[in-house]
C-alpha cells in the first residue's frame, strides 16, 4: 500500500492536505484534511448582533457576499422580520448575490480548474492579431510561467487550436471577473465586503442611472458566458468523456435552495427561490428539506467532543492535540449522512423538481455531448452544472433588474430583541451555507457557520462514513503515484473553499515558506 501526500492542494481557497492510499494503482481510501483554524464564531461572542454582519464577510475573500446574505437572513429571522423585506432590498441582495455567483464560478472554471485540461503553452508559437493570446505569448516566451507551473501535468487532449482558444479565453475571463465585481458594488457599495446588504434588506438606492449601468455589464457577461464559457467546458467534456465516470462521490445531493423570488415568507423552506431547496438521490428521489436533521459531527475535527451538535446548539471549542483527528473541519450530515453540496446539487434538486428552464439546459448540455443523466454524477458533471447555473442565474438577472422600483422602500424597520434565536440558509456558489444566532441581553451568545466545503470536505463521522471528496477519490485509478493529476482534477471539480491564504515571499521573491509534497 502507497501512500500519495498532497499538501497543499493548489489553485484552490485555503488550505487542504489530501491523503490517498493506493494500491495497484487504485485509491482504496482518502482523507481530506482542512489544515486552517477559523475561529471567527469565537470572536463573535458578545458582540452586538448586527456587528455578524461585517464579521462574517471576513471568512473568505472571494465568497464574502454569500456571508452577507446568509448573516442578514440569520438576522432577520432572529429580529423577525423575515417576512416583511421589501421587494427592493429582496432584489438587490438578489443582484448582489448573482453577481457574486457569475465572477466565483467564471473565476473557478478559468482560473483554478481549467489548467488541468489546457495547456497555455499553446500559445508559445500563435501568430496571429487576437491581443489575449499575443500577451499571453509575451508571458510564456520570458519564460514568466509563475501562474501556471508548478502543476501536475496532465494527459492534455485538446487540440492545439482549441487550446489557444480557451488560453485567450483564460485572460479575458480576468477582465469579465472584474465586470462582475463592478456590478457588485453598484448595488453593494464596494466589493470585497460589499456594506450595502443589511438585516432587513439593503441600504443601497436604486436608480434608472444604476439599473442602466448594471445590465449594460451585466450584456457582456452574458455574452462571454453563452459564447465562450460554456462551449470551451463542453469541448474539455467533449475531449475527456471519461471523466463523466470519475469521481462520482457519495451520489446524495442537497440544496438550501437560494435567492427569493417573492416577499412575505418568513420560513426559508417554504419561500419561493430562483432554485429551490431539497434533497435528492442519483436514483431520482426527492423530498423537501427538513433544517431539523442537519447535524455537525466531531468524531475525527480537532474540536472537543462537546461541540458536535445541531448547528443552533452547536460550539467552537479547538482541541489540537485531539487523538484520532485530522482536520478542522466538522462533518456535517443530514440525517445521518453525508451530502454533496454545490451547483451539480442546486442543478439536479431542481432538475427533478421540474424547473423547465434547468430542465431545458442540462437536458441540451447531455444531448450535445451523447451522455445519460448518470454523466452529472462526476468530475465533468460538476463542471457542466456550474457553467449552466452560471446562464440561468445571469438569464434571471436580467429580470430582476426591470423589477426595481426607484423611490419605494428598500429597507424594513425591527428592534433589536432582547433574547431570540435565527437561522440563515441560503446558497453559496461553491453549496449550501447556514449561519445560526443566539441572542442573550442583545449580544451574541452564540454563533455558529457551516460553510459549503466543511460538507464537501468533511472528514469521517462517528459512523465512520467518510465526506464526499474523500468519496469522490476512492476507487480512483493512478497513472502515476508521483503525478496524481486525477487526484486534484476530482478535488477541484468541488471548487474547495477553506479560507483565503497567499504563498508568502520576501521583496526579493525568495521563498519564506516552502510545503512539501510526499509520497
Amino acid at each position: 500500500m502507497q501512500t500519495i501526500t498532497i499538501d497543499p492542494v493548489t489553485r484552490i481557497e485555503g488550505h487542504l492536505k489530501i491523503e490517498a492510499k493506493v494500491d495497484g494503482g487504485v485509491v482504496k481510501e482518502a482523507h481530506s484534511s482542512g489544515t486552517l483554524f477559523r475561529g471567527l464564531e469565537i470572536i463573535l461572542k458578545g458582540r452586538d448582533p448586527r456587528d455578524a454582519q461585517r464579521i462574517t464577510q471576513r471568512v473568505c475573500g472571494v465568497c464574502p457576499t454569500s456571508h452577507s446574505i446568509a448573516s442578514a437572513l440569520n438576522l432577520d429571522s432572529a429580529f423577525g422580520i423575515a417576512d416583511k423585506i421589501p421587494a427592493n432590498g429582496r432584489i438587490m441582495r438578489n443582484l448582489i448575490q448573482g453577481g457574486n455567483y457569475l465572477m466565483s464560478h467564471i473565476l473557478h472554471f478559468y482560473h483554478l480548474a481549467a489548467l488541468d485540461y489546457v495547456d497555455v503553452t499553446a500559445a508559445a508559437d500563435y501568430e496571429g492579431s487576437d491581443a489575449a493570446l499575443s500577451s499571453l505569448k509575451s508571458f510564456i516566451k520570458r519564460g514568466a510561467l509563475g501562474p501556471f507551473v508548478p502543476r501536475y501535468e496532465g494527459d492534455y487532449r485538446l487540440s492545439k487550436e482549441m487550446n489557444r482558444q480557451a488560453a485567450a479565453h483564460y485572460v479575458k475571463a480576468l477582465d469579465i471577473r472584474r465586470l462582475c465585481q463592478e456590478m457588485i458594488s453598484i448595488f453593494g457599495a464596494r466589493m470585497p465586503l460589499n456594506q450595502s446588504v443589511i438585516p432587513g434588506g439593503a441600504s443601497e438606492t436604486p436608480t434608472v442611472d444604476k439599473i442602466a449601468k448594471f445590465l449594460w455589464m451585466l450584456t457582456e457577461v452574458r455574452q462571454f458566458i453563452e459564447n465562450a464559457y460554456i462551449p470551451d467546458v463542453l469541448a474539455v467534456a467533449g475531449a475527456y468523456k471519461d471523466y463523466a465516470a470519475v469521481g462520482p462521490g457519495v451520489k446524495r445531493f442537497l440544496s438550501y435552495g437560494v435567492m427569493d423570488v417573492q416577499g412575505g415568507i418568513a420560513d426559508p423552506v417554504r419561500q419561493k427561490r430562483v432554485l429551490s431547496a431539497g434533497v435528492a438521490s442519483a436514483s431520482g428521489d426527492l423530498a423537501q428539506l427538513d433544517p431539523s436533521k442537519i447535524t455537525e459531527e466531531v468524531r475525527h475535527s480537532w474540536f472537543s467532543e462537546s461541540c458536535g451538535a445541531k448547528p443552533s446548539e452547536g460550539r467552537t471549542e479547538p482541541s489540537p492535540k485531539k487523538e484520532g483527528a485530522y482536520s478542522w473541519l466538522k462533518a456535517p450530515r443530514y440525517g445521518g449522512q453525508p451530502y454533496e453540496v454545490g451547483p451539480l446539487a442546486r442543478m439536479y434538486v431542481n432538475y427533478l423538481a421540474g424547473n423547465s428552464a434547468v430542465k431545458k439546459l442540462v437536458d441540451g448540455a447531455l444531448s450535445a455531448l451523447g451522455a445519460g443523466k448518470e454523466a452529472l454524477f462526476s468530475v465533468l458533471g460538476r463542471h457542466a452544472a456550474r457553467a449552466l447555473e452560471t446562464k440561468y442565474i445571469a438569464d434571471n438577472m436580467v429580470g430582476w433588474l426591470t423589477e426595481l422600483k426607484p423611490g419605494e422602500p428598500i429597507c424594513a424597520d425591527y428592534v433589536l430583541p432582547e433574547s431570540a434565536q435565527g437561522m440563515g440558509l441560503t446558497e453559496g456558489s461553491r453549496g449550501s451555507l447556514g449561519h445560526w444566532i443566539s441572542i442573550k441581553e442583545k449580544k451574541i451568545e452564540n454563533y455558529q457557520l457551516v460553510v459549503p466545503t466543511t460538507w464537501n470536505a468533511s472528514p469521517r463521522d462517528s459512523k465512520e462514513q467518510p465526506g464526499p471528496i474523500e468519496q469522490a477519490i476512492a476507487g480512483t485509478k493512478i497513472k502515476d503515484p508521483a503525478n496524481p493529476f486525477e487526484i486534484v482534477r476530482i478535488v477541484r471539480s468541488f471548487d474547495p473553499c477553506l479560507a483565503c491564504a497567499i504563498h508568502v515571499v520576501d521583496a526579493a521573491g525568495r521563498d519564506l515558506s516552502r510545503f512539501s509534497v510526499s509520497f
